[in-house]
């Protein structure tokens, strides 16, 4: 099996080809592609490589899918006595992106 370890938005992220992985938003529009070149690891069966931090001339390539909204988290927040009550909700914007290659 074939699979990376990469690093977008401060977070990393394990993706194979042909999987769909939401990122935060990133600012590429609906059918474009897009390189990974941040790879911390990469597999390849029985074939490891790890980075230090990086793995020279590595890359992942991906094909943004759609842009969206996740669903809805509600925050309360409450204090017992206080009479104060605070309730919020969040949605977070994310992106689709299909891996399509992972190179070495």
């Amino acid at each position: 099996m074939k699979y990376a370890v990469i690093n977008n938005g401060g977070k990393q992220y394990r993706v194979s080809e042909g999987e769909t992985i939401e990122f935060e938003k990133l600012g590429i529009e609906a059918g474009q592609q897009i390189e990974f070149d941040q790879v911390l690891m990469m597999v390849n069966g029985e074939e490891i490589k790890i980075g230090d931090p990086l793995i020279a001339k590595a890359k992942v390539v991906g094909e943004v899918v759609k842009h969206g909204r996740q669903d809805k988290i509600n925050v309360l927040k409450f204090r017992r006595r206080k009479h104060h009550m605070k309730q919020i909700g969040h949605r977070q914007h994310y992106t689709a992106v299909k891996i399509t290659k992972i190179e070495s």
